[in-house]
């Protein structure tokens, strides 16, 4: 499976299959919860999120493909991704994009 950020795929002619998507909702627990809050105070990354962050936009992707993989793709072009804050301590994160067919 090709997944790319363009809407074209140099020397493919492309067929378009329609929107796929993958989505996460992620948190942590409330122990990382804690500490991540304490790290605020003196400032820096907070790695735990970050991690979270990662996990989350994988783990989106993965599903996005699964769906892509579902109509007969070759492809998912033009992705983006999204997130936005569910409550305190978690986040969901979309992965979106056109699902193609090599023709």
């Amino acid at each position: 499976m090709i997944l790319v950020n363009t809407d074209y795929i140099a020397g493919k002619e492309l067929e378009m299959l329609g929107l796929v998507k993958g989505s996460t909702i992620q948190s942590k627990n409330v122990g990382k919860d804690i500490t991540q809050g304490f790290k605020t105070l003196v400032g820096g990354e907070l790695k735990a999120y970050t991690e979270m962050m990662n996990d989350a936009r994988a783990l989106a992707t993965k599903r996005m493909v699964a769906e892509a993989e579902s109509l007969g793709a070759d492809a998912v072009v033009n992705i983006r991704y999204a997130s936005a804050a569910v409550m305190q301590g978690a986040a969901e994160v979309m992965a979106y994009g056109t699902a193609v067919k090599f023709k």
